[in-house]
């Protein structure tokens, strides 16, 4: 018998990969609904308050269309310019090997006893990445399971 937790907890990120510069930009939510992508949405604004356009390319989540995020993007000004892949194209949107990297190296076959220590490891991750502006980040690997 193999003996499983009670109450699986969840934590979602959302994020973004400035393309120019590597850097990250992400947030943490507790669902993965449209308030998460706003969040986002907020966190680039300030991240990039001297950006007039901020373009930002995405899958077709619906949270990236819904009532909510269209009426933040209203109150943010036309500042964002969103570019929509096709269907089925995680191929095209370069953020996707950051997640299969993080994932492959930090949230998969984890053995952190609580949440609060995986997502402390996210973050070590995340400040890995961008301490060292690296395209390849699995290049951190070591240190980040020594942080277990």
């Amino acid at each position: 018998m193999v003996v499983t937790p009670g109450n699986n907890q969840n934590r979602y990120l959302a994020g973004a990969l400035n393309v120019r510069t590597g850097k990250l930009t992400w947030i943490e939510g507790r669902s993965k609904a449209s308030a998460l992508f706003i969040q986002l949405l907020w966190r680039l604004a300030s991240a990039y308050r001297w950006a007039r356009r901020i373009h930002l390319v995405l899958d077709n989540a619906s949270v990236h269309s819904s009532k909510k995020t269209l009426t933040a993007l209203a109150q943010l000004h036309g500042r964002f310019v969103l570019h929509f892949l096709p269907p089925y194209c995680p191929q095209g949107n370069r953020i996707e090997r950051v997640w299969l990297d993080l994932h492959a190296n930090v949230t998969r076959n984890h053995r952190c006893r609580t949440m609060d220590r995986l997502i402390a490891r996210v973050h070590a991750y995340h400040s890995a990445r961008t301490s060292q502006r690296s395209a390849s980040p699995s290049l951190h690997r070591t240190d980040l399971r020594r942080t277990a």
